[in-house]
């Protein structure tokens, strides 16, 4: 046996430095709290691991991607609020004409609340067109194909947005009528 392999057997632990835990420093320094009678307990937990497990069938990542999909499709449609507030599902005006944006920012009809979540979901396919254009890096005609019908999707619905935004803050209404004082 060589010398270094009898030294490494003579040790101790107390010997080398930086061997001991956290629980014997605290030990060492705090005789008063442990004692000597408290010590770390030696359990046996038993190996699940080994027991058979059931297989259950489980969905791919489409149908994920499609449940996640449906449940943001139903919380922006403002169930919550729709059921809280319960309000008409569609509108008039004064002269009896429909209307599908409640004139107020705060309170929405149901429809609207519907066509607003169609514009969001339709915004979050254009992401996935987008994704989808990252896969095809090499294939430069058919990622250029995903990549512009998804900044389309995305701008589309921005814009949309922002328009039932503008109509329903009467922003629209303000900037015509300004347009007229000042060409009219």
């Amino acid at each position: 046996m060589s010398k270094q392999t009898q030294i490494k057997k003579n040790l101790k632990k107390e010997d080398v430095s930086g061997s001991e835990t956290v629980v014997e420093m605290l030990k060492g320094k705090t005789k008063w709290i442990f004692g000597n009678k408290l010590r770390k307990p030696k359990i046996n937990y038993p190996d699940f691991a080994s027991r058979r497990r059931i297989d259950l069938p489980t969905p791919s990542k489409s149908v994920g991607l499609l449940v996640i999909f449906i449940i943001l499709f139903v919380l922006q449609t403002g169930v919550i609020y729709i059921v809280y507030r319960n309000p008409p599902a569609l509108g008039a005006n004064n002269q009896g004409d429909p209307i599908f944006l409640y004139p107020r920012i705060h309170d929405q009809f149901i429809i609207e609340g519907i066509i607003a979540s169609i514009i969001i979901f339709i915004s979050s396919v254009g992401y996935l067109f987008l994704y989808q254009a990252s896969k095809y890096i090499y294939d430069r005609s058919t990622a250029l194909k995903y990549l512009a019908v998804g900044i389309l999707f995305i701008i589309g619905s921005f814009a949309v947005l922002q328009f039932m935004l503008a109509v329903k803050t009467n922003a629209i209404r303000t900037f015509l009528q300004d347009l007229l004082n000042i060409y009219g």
